[in-house]
């Protein structure tokens, strides 16, 4: 089983058994992401900049204007940490001090860099549309010149990482469980909502069969996993 060697950067030190090192539990929860929230220091002023991004492999690829400060920054070769988390359910316990959460998350580290080259940084954002829409992009209408002129894709081999997951039911004291007081989980998830066409959709023009999966109701972070998984 491959995985990630953690150091004091990216060991999980508080409710250590929750953390997880292999890449077959970090690599779903990345996936099943769509919005990752991207940590680095400039000039000593540290920043967390949310943005949506992708996988291939080992590396985390995020893109934006050519022109924002945070991706002009990163392209030179910076220290970075990504992170994403999912909300799976509200934990109540008997007592306010142990109410908690189900949740899975990543923390990645590595240095970010700008992908160079017009045909890498065409073929990630083509890997972005078909990671989040699979097939779609063999639909779009090519990326033109000045499109990706104006767009910087920023890439970061993953050199450690760490997940920590939390399941279950509350964990009170043992008197607290003779309490009259309601405990359980409530979960949460993020599905999704009846398509909406554009009111400017040329007539005759139907919704993908490739986006058959975006269904209302269906949870998104399956969703994408699943996409995720098509690309391989």
């Amino acid at each position: 089983m491959n995985a990630f060697t953690p150091t004091d950067r990216s060991r999980v030190k508080r409710l250590h058994e929750r953390g997880k090192y292999d890449e077959a539990t970090i690599f779903p929860i990345l996936d099943a992401a769509f919005i990752a929230h991207i940590a680095y220091v400039i000039d000593g002023q540290p920043f967390v900049t949310p943005t949506a991004f992708w996988r291939e492999g080992r590396t985390l690829y995020w893109h934006g204007s050519a022109a924002s400060r945070m991706l002009r920054f990163q392209e030179a070769g910076v220290p970075a940490c990504v992170a994403v988390t999912h909300l799976d359910g509200l934990v109540l316990a008997r007592s306010g001090f142990h109410h908690s959460l189900n949740y899975r998350s990543v923390m990645a580290f590595g240095t970010a860099h700008l992908v160079v080259g017009a045909a890498e940084e065409a073929r990630q954002l083509d890997l972005f549309i078909d990671r989040l829409y699979p097939g779609r992009r063999a639909e779009l209408r090519p990326n033109e010149t000045q499109e990706l002129k104006a767009t910087t894709v920023i890439r970061m081999e993953i050199e450690e990482a760490s997940a920590k997951i939390r399941t279950g039911p509350p964990k009170d004291d043992e008197p607290d469980y003779a309490l009259d007081c309601w405990a359980g989980v409530i979960p949460v998830a993020q599905v999704v909502g009846e398509a909406i066409a554009d009111p400017l959709l040329k007539a005759g023009v139907s919704f993908p069969k490739g986006l058959a999966g975006y269904a209302p109701g269906a949870r998104f972070d399956a969703l994408l996993k699943d996409c995720a998984d098509k690309l391989g």
